[in-house]
């Protein structure tokens, strides 16, 4: 199974963070499949890869909470097709 989740990234105190798709089993700063975000929550700026983002979710990839609030704010759930599962 594949998940969305934020890998840790910067130096120490000053922490920021890639958005990728990655498999379950995988620890934190194991190899992903595809980066396909970036998050720096000191600047509070986002980078998003819509499309990649919308593939994975399509192809049944969960969102860890975190992830989904990122993409809520985005509106990119809004994107997904009428007969895709929405996440709450």
């Amino acid at each position: 199974m594949v998940k969305l989740r934020l890998k840790r990234c910067g130096r120490k105190q000053r922490a920021v963070y890639r958005i990728v798709a990655i498999d379950v089993r995988s620890r934190r700063e194991g190899k992903d499949l595809r980066k396909v975000g970036f998050y720096d929550p000191i600047k509070n700026q986002t980078y998003l890869n819509v499309p990649a983002i919308l593939y994975f979710l399509e192809k049944g990839a969960q969102p860890t909470g975190t992830v989904q609030d990122i993409l809520k704010k985005a509106e990119v759930f809004k994107e997904l097709h009428p007969n895709q599962p929405k996440f709450n």
